[in-house]
């Protein structure tokens, strides 16, 4: 099957689109899109949100769509069947990761200590999302379990900014960074998109 870091492929950063009507999430992908990302990420914090989803795809079939925030199977299910690409998940349990395992799309498990490193390693995962970063030790964190853990690559997401996106894409065991800073509230809210594209030029041409 394929991996998440294969979808990924040389993109620094996974992007971030929480979206309150479909019209918002596919303009808020268009933005995106527009500077270069394949792949983003829609969380799924609103009712609207699967319906983003599903519009961003319609609208740009060539962009790779994955839904976040996955906590249950009965979300994991509802998003397979919206087409996602990939899954992401902000924390594990056995009883997610037994049905995450079990996905055709690639899964990128959340983890936020060493034990939900080792649970989902135990599960076949070696590609997992840290968070939230920032307030599990971030970039301290990653160094610590680097050879502890040398078969797992994570996409730290949750604090990370310009920053300091650059000092975490530095970690040999960071394959991307989560972003929500390049789709900022007020950028949406005014639907100044081309904020959204700049954002993201700056994450593509100072990696």
């Amino acid at each position: 099957m394929t991996v998440f870091s294969t979808l990924l492929g040389n993109q620094p950063i996974l992007p971030i689109i929480q979206a309150n009507s479909s019209e918002e999430g596919v303009a808020i992908a268009t933005a995106m899109h527009k500077a270069g990302i394949h792949l983003v990420e829609v969380v799924l914090r609103t009712p609207a949100s699967l319906d983003a989803l599903i519009a961003i795809k319609k609208a740009l079939p060539d962009l790779c769509v994955g839904a976040g925030t996955i906590t249950d199977q009965a979300l994991l299910a509802k998003s397979l069947a919206a087409g996602s690409d990939f899954i992401v998940t902000p924390a594990v349990s056995p009883r997610l990761l037994d049905a995450l395992s079990q996905s055709s799309v690639p899964v990128v498990p959340g983890v936020s200590n060493t034990a939900d490193i080792l649970l989902a390693k135990e599960y076949g995962f070696t590609e997992q999302k840290l968070f939230p970063a920032s307030l599990c030790g971030g970039e301290q964190f990653l160094k610590a379990v680097s050879s502890v853990f040398a078969d797992i690559r994570f996409c730290p997401t949750g604090g990370i900014n310009e920053q300091n996106f650059k000092d975490y894409l530095a970690l040999n065991n960071v394959m991307a960074v989560g972003g929500t800073w390049v789709a900022q509230p007020q950028w949406v809210q005014s639907k100044d998109y081309d904020k959204i594209t700049q954002a993201c030029l700056q994450v593509l041409n100072n990696n």
